[in-house]
């Protein structure tokens, strides 16, 4: 199936590990040039040279916080000046610490807003004037299964990415005239950092190990077993394609069925 992706130019954040990694990859798997960035330079550029190496896109990279909106309009702008265009556009972004509302702090809610919900506000604000020039577009958000059924634990996520289904509706009726389309990923229980990092805060609350609890999740899963990167990867992959090119203000749960409403 052709994507239409060959010679685009796609923007993925967070890309230096896990769904980003993954999403990065797969779009060079589909010929699509590469502006990646993360706070990680080490792994940020195992992920370039691999993408350059295997699929032969060509790859800008750079190192920031995409919590520094100054930073990532900067980035913006260095990769049209590189690429000069930008074709798609993946926000992504680490979430916010598991643990109880009572045990959250003022700093750790303007970190989650700042990490969660501005970047994705920095990021469209730095690629929908040229999207608009160009009038063709692909602005996908990354956020999770939690903005459709909360998770205790992480009720910092479950509030902040709540937002961002508002923002997605909001931009996608705004741009679509533009022939921009704007939509959200949502994944479920996936095998990343982030899953480890809630299984630990788990195996604290209730005694387990965090291998059970992880099994635990499994058992919940319609398809018992949790995604991989890949998975997740692949959704966004279509979303970003002209395939999906009728798709817009929607927010697609990758989550093997978890999310029991209609």
């Amino acid at each position: 199936m052709d994507t239409g992706l060959r010679n685009r130019v796609a923007i993925v954040a967070a890309s230096s590990k896990g769904i980003g990694r993954s999403t990065a990859l797969a779009l060079a798997a589909e010929g699509a040039h590469l502006a990646l960035c993360a706070r990680s330079p080490e792994a940020l550029i195992e992920v370039a040279e691999e993408a350059r190496s295997v699929h032969g896109v060509e790859v800008y990279t750079e190192t920031l916080d995409v919590s520094e909106d100054n930073r990532v309009r900067q980035f913006c702008e260095s990769v049209r000046s590189r690429f000069v265009r930008v074709d798609v556009c993946v926000t992504n972004a680490g979430g916010p610490p598991a643990k109880p509302f009572s045990e959250t702090t003022i700093a750790e809610w303007d970190r989650a807003y700042q990490l969660n919900l501005r970047s994705i506000v920095s990021f469209a604000q730095g690629v929908l004037p040229s999207m608009q020039r160009q009038r063709w577009g692909r602005l996908i958000t990354i956020t999770s299964m939690t903005v459709r059924q909360p998770v205790p634990e992480l009720v910092l996520s479950n509030a902040v990415r709540a937002g961002v289904l508002g923002l997605v509706r909001s931009l996608a009726t705004q741009y679509g005239p533009d022939n921009i389309t704007i939509n959200n990923v949502g994944p479920g229980y996936t095998a990343t950092d982030r899953v480890k990092e809630l299984a630990e805060t788990r195996a604290r609350e209730t005694g387990q190990q965090a291998g059970e609890y992880e099994a635990s999740l499994a058992k919940d899963i319609p398809l018992r077993r949790l995604a991989t990167p890949e998975e997740v990867a692949d959704a966004i992959v279509w979303l970003a394609s002209e395939r999906a090119a009728y798709v817009t203000g929607q927010t697609i749960l990758v989550d093997g069925g978890v999310y029991r409403g209609l």
